[in-house]
């Protein structure tokens, strides 16, 4: 099993939203090494710490599993979308996305506190420059915030 860190603009998909369907399509993804982790990595059952990014409140927002095997995301089609992408055809695809399906919603864990923690300090998004919309998680950085998130 692998372990996971998803941001999602609240915006466009919040916790609460997956709470309410349940399952998403993680689509947009617009970067090459994300989507290869989508794509080559990423395997039904694996966790997600589900990361509210690019709002006022940053941070892990709840628990979710990948719940699909990767395939073609549908906005790289669709000319009115902002993720339309004009090279890609569906007989040749360039971005994937996987289903995300609703573990549970959890305590606001934001980005300042996880870097107060020296267990997750060598977490993928506490590093300077980390921008990528998905990241790996260690084990050993999984079952800390499980632990953090139970107390």
């Amino acid at each position: 099993m692998n372990y996971w860190l998803m941001k999602s603009e609240p915006s466009d998909v919040s916790i609460d939203d997956l709470a309410r369907l349940n399952t998403v399509g993680w689509y947009g993804v617009r970067n090459y090494q994300a989507r290869n982790f989508m794509r080559d990595t990423q395997q039904i059952g694996d966790g997600v710490l589900f990361y509210h990014s690019s709002c006022e409140h940053v941070g892990i927002a709840g628990i979710a599993r990948v719940a699909s095997a990767p395939y073609p995301d549908p906005t790289q089609f669709d000319p009115t979308s902002k993720y339309f992408d004009p090279k890609s055809t569906p007989e040749k695809p360039r971005w994937q996305q996987v289903d995300v399906a609703f573990v549970r919603k959890t305590r606001l864990v934001p980005l300042a506190e996880l870097r107060q923690y020296a267990p997750l300090a060598n977490m993928v998004v506490l590093q300077k420059g980390s921008r990528l919309s998905i990241t790996p998680v260690t084990p050993q950085e999984w079952d800390f915030i499980q632990e953090l998130l139970n107390d």
